[in-house]
């Protein structure tokens, strides 16, 4: 039998029904309906390698991984990465124990990856009940620190994709301390999918302890080599910031969240949904700087919530900067929600 997505697909469409009908409490079901379908086709495609295995082990962890969040879904959350062979003895590990703990004290939960080194710093600091442990099965180095080993809050992932959504769809915030492959990948994913747009913009730092050189020396290298030969655009060096302070770092977290609450894409527009309104002169000054974002003949205008934004209730009340955006320079739109910030 062939199976479509969009189609009639007969008695099949009617077991799916009669499926919604027994199980009950069927949120959305147009999604799940698709969902069945994929699985279905994918066991009418299966040619006995481990590519089933691979679809239903990850299913399982984003499933599970929603279920940790979803209580915690109003909470602000800081993700940190940082390298797990970190000593205890070393500044660095100080400076992310106060860091985790301050970061709890100022409302935040932290997510990094439950094991031991720069993880463990934070997670004493912020302690378990403000900690998220999204961990990897590793045949060595990583497992559970005892801050968050046997919480709730810790999760045991099998693929590296699936706890990398984990970590960058859940936080408001990311900090980055020095460490090693691991650190530098989740770094430069985070950077990359905030400058492809694939992911919202977000407060992104780079830590070290005062007088460090590791990020020093790595932004060097970025405009030196990236920027010195082409591979990335001035503005994509807005895209984060270098901190030697739990102050400073604390700083730049708030600013961001100064005025700007949020945003969205709806259709060729984009919604900056702010905390605080801006008068119509200042929204002239930041249309005519930031032009060059903005799609030929396009406009940036001050707005309540669209039509559209009905699903999301609880902030209706926001006002709202709408723009045409023409999505090819995320560093830019990040220096233009700092100028929001900053009027």
């Amino acid at each position: 039998m062939k199976i479509d997505y969009k189609g009639d697909n007969g008695p099949l469409d009617g077991a799916i029904a009669r499926l919604f009908e027994l199980a009950g409490g069927i949120r959305r079901p147009e999604i799940i309906r698709e969902m069945i379908i994929t699985s279905l086709k994918a066991g009418q495609e299966d040619d006995g390698g481990g590519d089933l295995k691979l679809m239903s082990a990850s299913a399982k962890e984003m499933r599970f991984t929603a279920k940790v969040f979803r209580p915690y879904n109003h909470v602000k959350k800081v993700t940190v990465f940082g390298s797990a062979r970190t000593r205890q003895d070393e500044k660095v590990y100080a400076l992310a124990r106060r860091l985790g703990e301050r970061l709890a004290q100022s409302g935040y939960m932290v997510i990094t990856g439950g094991g031991p080194g720069i993880m463990q710093a934070i997670h004493e600091g912020a302690g378990p009940e403000s900690s998220f442990g999204v961990n990897i099965r590793l045949p060595f180095e990583q497992k559970a620190n005892p801050v968050i080993e046997g919480d709730a809050k810790s999760i045991n992932y099998k693929y590296f994709f699936n706890r990398k959504v984990a970590f960058l769809k859940e936080c408001d915030a990311i900090a980055v301390f020095p460490g090693g492959f691991g650190t530098l990948d989740e770094g430069l994913e985070a950077l990359t999918l905030v400058q492809t747009g694939k992911r919202n913009p977000v407060p992104i730092l780079l830590v070290e302890e005062p007088g460090g050189t590791y990020w020093e020396r790595w932004i060097a290298f970025v405009k030196k080599e990236l920027l010195g030969q082409g591979y990335i655009g001035p503005s994509d060096l807005a895209l984060f910031e270098r901190v030697d302070s739990v102050d400073d770092a604390l700083e730049r977290i708030s600013r961001f969240y100064l005025r700007y609450h949020s945003l969205r894409y709806l259709g060729d527009v984009l919604v900056i949904r702010m905390t605080s309104a801006l008068d119509t002169r200042t929204v002239e000054e930041l249309k005519l700087e930031f032009t060059d974002i903005l799609r030929p003949g396009g406009g940036m205008v001050l707005s309540g919530a669209l039509p559209e934004e009905g699903d999301e209730p609880d902030i209706l009340h926001l006002p709202r900067l709408v723009l045409d955006f023409r999505r090819e320079d995320f560093g830019r739109l990040r220096q233009l929600i700092d100028a929001v910030n900053l009027e």
